[in-house]
């Protein structure tokens, strides 16, 4: 099959389209035939190893995970002795979990791992960027957070992958959506349920005297220090993008009181996938899509990805084979 494959850390050119051997699955596993995956800011920082941290988590010299890519949505080809919940030609969405692979024409997973059928009402490509986003905005926001209806939200980098699922899910718990993104962006947040937007290139959120009960920081770009003074008494600054700083933070304010930060690793489950494919299903959640490459584009995708400026999610596309043949 082919896969993208990366055997050391670095800038997009690491990345090399490349034939490995297909998977077979085991007891309790699924064999998936991908769809569509993604590139995510998870996935360009896990490539360069920025912040350092992620050397903790995928390997200090090189990648333990030969094939990146988290996200996906295909159709169960085979399975393994044993499976129960799944059966070939189900299609399914996912994640792949810390032993990444997604960016590959198969995939084998364990059944109850974080797979679940796909939501009826959404494409492939859809359907393979809402794990990453909607799930990391969804631990935050409920279950980190405990969100609550009247509940005022500041969403730091609202038009990226977590900022577009947060302002959605934060509208559908009843609270008060304030997005920062650039101008040319505030049409897409206010379609997706912000109430007030800032402009972050003409005005700073620190110098408007409003407070919010959660600062949710989805790229990185605010600290603690920064946001602190723009946190009710018992606010909490969720910092989805943390870096070593940030985990201090978070252990020394829990014991302190007060504000507090909140960080850590998010790990999808199936249940956080059925919360959110019954969104999908009754129009609460949709996908936000900027652009999309085929898997051969991959290198390609990482380099916008790179740039920092993507609205929602960047899809990779991956043809059947049926579609190459016809474009042979």
């Amino acid at each position: 099959m082919k896969a993208i494959v990366v055997t050391r850390y670095g800038s997009p050119d690491v990345l090399q389209l490349q034939e490995v051997a297909k998977p077979t699955p085991k007891d309790h596993e699924v064999l998936i035939k991908i769809r569509a995956s993604s590139v995510s800011s998870g996935d360009s920082r896990i490539r360069r190893a920025d912040p350092f941290l992620v050397r903790f988590f995928y390997g200090f010299s090189r990648p333990k995970a030969s094939i990146l890519g988290n996200e996906f949505a295909g159709v169960i080809e085979a399975v393994g002795q044993g499976v129960t919940r799944f059966r070939p030609g189900d299609e399914v969405f996912g994640a792949a979990g810390f032993n990444l692979g997604t960016n590959a024409e198969y995939i084998t997973l364990p059944e109850d791992g974080p797979i679940a059928h796909k939501p009826a009402n959404i494409t492939f490509e859809g359907a393979a960027v809402i794990p990453f986003g909607a799930t990391a905005a969804l631990h935050f926001l409920r279950d980190k957070a405990n969100i609550q209806p009247g509940q005022k939200i500041l969403i730091n980098g609202a038009s990226g992958s977590l900022g577009t699922a947060a302002i959605q899910l934060a509208k559908h718990f009843g609270a008060e959506v304030t997005a920062i993104n650039s101008g040319a962006n505030a049409e897409l947040v206010r379609s997706l349920g912000a109430d007030k937007m800032i402009d972050y290139t003409r005005e700073d959120f620190t110098q408007s005297g409003e407070t919010y009960d959660l600062i949710f920081d989805s790229i990185g770009k605010l600290s603690f220090a920064q946001s602190k003074g723009s946190l009710k008494e018992d606010g909490l600054f969720l910092a989805a993008s943390a870096g070593l700083t940030e985990f201090f933070q978070a252990m020394w304010t829990s014991i302190i009181g007060g504000k507090k930060v909140v960080a850590g690793v998010v790990e999808e489950d199936q249940s956080a996938l059925l919360f959110l494919k019954d969104l999908i299903e009754t129009g609460k959640l949709r996908a936000v899509i900027d652009r999309t490459y085929t898997l051969e584009e991959t290198a390609e995708a990482h380099r916008y990805v790179d740039k920092g400026h993507k609205k929602g999610n960047v899809v990779i596309r991956i043809p059947q084979v049926e579609e190459q043949e016809i474009r042979a």
